[in-house]
């Protein structure tokens, strides 16, 4: 298949762009299934165990490039079944050099393509969304954790060490892990109140971390009858 560009003035490049598609597809399910050694039939039988049935012979048309498309869905569920993630069989980073974002874009490095449809590089006039958002909460609830847990370790370290020295050196360290954990906290509930500025709902915090968010003091006023 050759690949034409959005500047050859031809104006039928969807099919192609499609077909690219599901030939990035195609040949990551096939590259996964020898990988996992598994035969065609294993891979459609797993499928219906995830509850999404893909008989042996669509998988096989998939593979050859005889299958006239593919349902997101399928993909959904092929990338379960395969134990990886959906945007690996679209964008099979290290396997697939370039790829096309759209029709009539010219031809990006796999990984970029990736990293824009998963808004971790948004286009100048693409909206992320809260997917920004969300990753900074998490990296933040990381950051959070690992801190209080060396704050936990250099507590017991101060009890028991045998020098003042070393008891001098724990508590600094307590005290700054401490401080760490706090300002990450901090970071953590502005991230949050900003998701909820948003009108939507932020992640779930872990056990350790549920009295971050302040008391929800907010109540709907019912009309008197």
């Amino acid at each position: 298949m050759t690949q034409r560009h959005r500047d050859d003035g031809d104006g039928d490049d969807f099919p192609e762009w499609a077909d690219r598609i599901k030939s990035n597809v195609a040949s990551e399910v096939r590259r996964r299934r020898k990988e996992m050694r598994w035969s065609a039939q294993r891979l459609a039988e797993r499928c219906e165990e995830l509850g999404h049935p893909i008989p042996r012979n669509v998988i096989a048309n998939l593979e050859s490039g005889r299958r006239a498309n593919l349902p997101l869905v399928d993909v959904m569920v092929l990338a379960a079944a395969l134990y990886t993630s959906p945007i690996c069989l679209i964008f099979p980073v290290g396997y697939v050099e370039e790829t096309q974002e759209l029709p009539f874009h010219e031809l990006i490095p796999t990984w970029e393509a990736m990293r824009k449809f998963t808004a971790e590089e948004p286009g100048y006039d693409a909206d992320a969304g809260l997917i920004p958002e969300f990753n900074r909460h998490a990296s933040l609830v990381r950051t959070v954790e690992e801190a209080l847990r060396e704050t936990e370790r250099a507590e017991f370290a101060a009890k028991t060490a045998t020098t003042p020295t070393q008891r001098e050196e724990a508590e600094r360290r307590k005290d700054d892990y401490a401080k760490r954990a706090d300002e990450a906290k901090w970071s953590l509930l502005g991230v949050r109140e900003d998701i909820r500025e948003e009108g939507a709902t932020p992640p779930e915090l872990p056990p350790a971390l549920t009295g971050i968010d302040p008391p929800d003091t907010d109540t709907d006023d019912e009309d008197d009858i």
